[in-house]
């Protein structure tokens, strides 16, 4: 919950904005203002303070306990122009929140962790439990310092600038991935804790809690391995449940994933029992569920110990998972920068490997972060980009394969996933497209029913094409024309919409725009009699209308057909 504290009436409208904005994430904390801050301070995870920094910092000061425990803490000023991260940049989340603050108010983030500040990302935002000298080894990456990285197993890490590396020589600052127990992290020394370990656990009806929980902590002690390691707790559906394994999760922070008795049983283990045979339908609970997920078993299946003598209740196996590398396949957008996604931008900042087209590369270059590798070709290898970003993915890496508009919009997320199978993680991301785009320049001539279609004929058979033009013809939709004409392919435009006016009148609204959302944009309504296809090329959007379009006060409308609309008529 974040709390929301002003003092002013120019503070409440811009408090109240953000309530409106986020309602079930937000808290409004009336009265005196330090009774508020005192009081949102204990109870919620994050505050934003509608008050001069001053102020703020001396209402917080007594209530600060330590970093890891303290909410995130912004300040936004009385004129709405800052949005300034104060009191846990990174473990309260106060940085990212000034950014998703200013974005939604209009205010500049202001952001003073240094690791931020240049691009660096900080050990504490690397989505792991860290352990050791944070301050000294990020002073180490700031300096520029040789600092050296081992890594058990290939991990999916963010960039790390270039001063960072498997191959530093020297005993000096480290940074160390890993999910072995490694005893206390010395001066120049990190561990990060990747969530490799998956606990599969089985138990009676009615296993306490602190049962459960001993057997795990006790398994992985014993093993020399992290609880913080811990990526889940698995176990049979029948036991989703079950209070002691759904307890024992929510100590250790982590989820319970369950699978079916059927699934279980279909996994070979060396310790199966006829016990969870008859009670649940599969001969291993533990091992079975530890490891359907594939991974080396580390801790076969052992039960757990009673003070009093009784028969275990619970039963847990450990396994390791190695680390899957990641594609990420982001949607830029039309071009404008305001309109690519924060979840875009996030995806880029993440990525280790960027995989892109050069023109696209050069629009976001200035978002990655210092050390990322960037895989960058010209027109025409899409297929080649699209290989290339799987086989790094395929390495552990975790890559961001770009392309214009929506990624899955005559873009890469087909030809990449095409390549992908289930060895990697593949996360799509959003854009605007092109006809989208468009379509808010135009007016709104996608209000009803309507479909794109590519006119270039390289990848698809213009037979092909023209079936599916002529097809929208005749059900009467709304077509807007991706790569309709190029130097070379000057003659499928005047075919299609030729196909189209068999079936449409010859005033019927017809959009173009190019380069839509770009500085160099330029848009017009014409007609369908009206186009001249030689004033068309790639980077124009042609949009035509139904036999309902409008040409409304110069915008392109099509009517959604509702009652009113057509008793206004």
């Amino acid at each position: 919950m974040i709390g929301l504290i002003s003092a002013t009436a120019a503070g409440a409208a811009a408090r109240d904005r953000l309530a409106a904005a986020w309602p079930d994430r937000t808290r409004v904390y009336e009265g005196p203002v330090a009774d508020a801050v005192r009081r949102a301070f204990g109870e919620c995870t994050q505050l934003v303070c509608f008050l001069a920094t001053g102020a703020v910092v001396r209402l917080v000061a007594p209530l600060l306990s330590g970093k890891a425990s303290d909410p995130g803490v912004v300040c936004v000023d009385e004129g709405g122009r800052f949005a300034v991260s104060l009191v846990g940049g990174h473990g309260g989340g106060a940085n990212e929140l000034a950014r998703v603050v200013g974005r939604l108010l209009g205010a500049e983030p202001v952001v003073t962790t240094a690791t931020d500040a240049v691009g660096v990302p900080g050990l504490d935002t690397l989505g792991m439990p860290v352990e050791g000298d944070v301050a000294g080894v990020s002073r180490a990456l700031l300096d520029g310092e040789p600092v050296a990285l081992e890594l058990e197993s290939a991990w999916p890490l963010p960039a790390l600038p270039v001063n960072v590396g498997a191959g530093v020589p020297g005993a000096g600052p480290t940074i160390r991935v890993t999910d072995r127990l490694t005893g206390v992290a010395g001066a120049g020394e990190v561990v990060l804790r990747p969530p490799s370990l998956v606990v599969g656990v089985g138990a009676s009806k009615g296993a306490p809690v602190d049962e459960v929980l001993a057997l795990v902590r006790g398994a992985l002690a014993d093993a020399g391995l992290s609880v913080a390691s811990v990526a889940a707790l698995a176990t049979v559906d029948a036991k989703a449940d079950e209070p002691g394994i759904v307890g024992a999760a929510e100590r250790l922070g982590v989820p319970v994933v369950t699978y079916s008795a059927d699934e279980l049983a279909g996994v070979e283990v060396p310790n199966p029992s006829d016990a969870p045979l008859a009670a649940v339908g599969t001969p291993s609970v533990a091992e079975a569920a530890a490891l359907l997920g594939g991974g080396e078993l580390l801790v076969p299946k052992r039960k757990s110990e009673r003070a009093d003598g009784a028969p275990a209740m619970a039963t847990c196996a450990v396994v390791r998972r190695t680390g899957r590398g990641r594609l990420a396949v982001v949607g830029l957008g039309p071009g404008a920068r305001d309109l690519l996604t924060p979840r875009a931008e996030a995806e880029l900042r993440r990525a280790s490997v960027l995989v892109g087209l050069d023109q696209y590369v050069d629009q976001i270059r200035d978002l990655l972060r210092p050390g990322t590798r960037i895989l960058e070709s010209g027109l025409g290898a899409e297929e080649e980009r699209a290989r290339t970003a799987v086989a790094e993915a395929r390495k552990g890496h975790a890559v961001a394969l770009i392309g214009s508009g929506d990624a899955g919009v005559y873009a890469m997320a087909s030809p990449a996933l095409a390549e992908a199978s289930d060895d990697i993680d593949v996360v799509g991301v959003p854009g605007v497209t092109a006809a989208l785009a468009a379509g808010a320049i135009l007016g709104a001539p996608l209000g009803h029913d309507h479909v794109s279609i590519s006119l270039s004929d390289l990848h698809t058979p213009w037979h092909v094409i023209e079936r599916r033009v002529l097809a929208a013809a005749e059900a009467d939709i709304v077509v807007t024309f991706y790569n309709p004409r190029s130097r070379g392919r000057d003659w499928q435009l005047p075919k299609a919409l030729a196909i189209l006016g068999a079936h449409r009148e010859p005033s019927t609204p017809v959009g173009v725009v190019r380069n839509a959302s770009r500085p160099d944009e330029s848009s017009r309504v014409t007609t369908l009699a009206g186009l001249d296809p030689a004033t068309v090329d790639m980077m124009t959007v042609v949009t035509v209308g139904n036999t309902a379009t409008r040409n409304i006060a110069g915008r392109m409308v099509t009517p959604r057909g509702y009652r009113w609309q057509e008793e206004a008529r």
